[in-house]
């Protein structure tokens, strides 16, 4: 691990986005809530706040972090879902890889929820959108 005792804490923030394709049936089931394991984007957002809380178990660089805020949001698309993770959090280092692991889980555990009825589904474009704070300052995506 990198050492961060020596750097200053600043709110930190980071925004990372991505999605999954799926059938449009699929896509309706969800909708109308008709996915038998249950309320999919309820239990991918619990899904991915939990990632974020732990991205250092899972990650054997990252530095065990004590986020101040993880919010998900889920938004339809003709083909299917797109994923954003904001993570927050005052601390000497970023939060990027909290907020990536986020919308990696969340989608990975809609996969999960529904390939019972879709095992087509395709996982993709997860990036960093937005990230500020810290000694390098802000950075978005182009």
């Amino acid at each position: 691990m990198v050492d961060v005792s020596k750097k200053p804490e600043t709110l930190r923030k980071a925004v990372a986005s991505g999605s999954i394709r799926m059938k449009s049936q699929t896509l309706k089931m969800i909708k109308e809530n008709k996915i038998v394991k249950g309320d999919v984007l309820t239990i991918a957002n619990i899904a991915g706040i939990f990632a974020a809380k732990n991205v250092a178990s899972l990650i054997p660089m990252a530095h065990p972090l004590m986020i101040s805020h993880c919010a998900l949001s889920f938004k339809f698309s003709p083909t299917g879902i797109i994923i954003e993770a904001t993570v927050t959090i005052k601390a000497a280092t970023g939060v990027e890889m909290e907020a990536l692991t986020a919308v990696s889980v969340a989608a990975l555990t809609i996969y999960d929820m529904c390939k019972a009825v879709d095992r087509g589904m395709v996982i993709q474009d997860i990036c960093l959108i937005k990230k500020t704070g810290g000694r390098s300052g802000t950075y978005v995506s182009k």
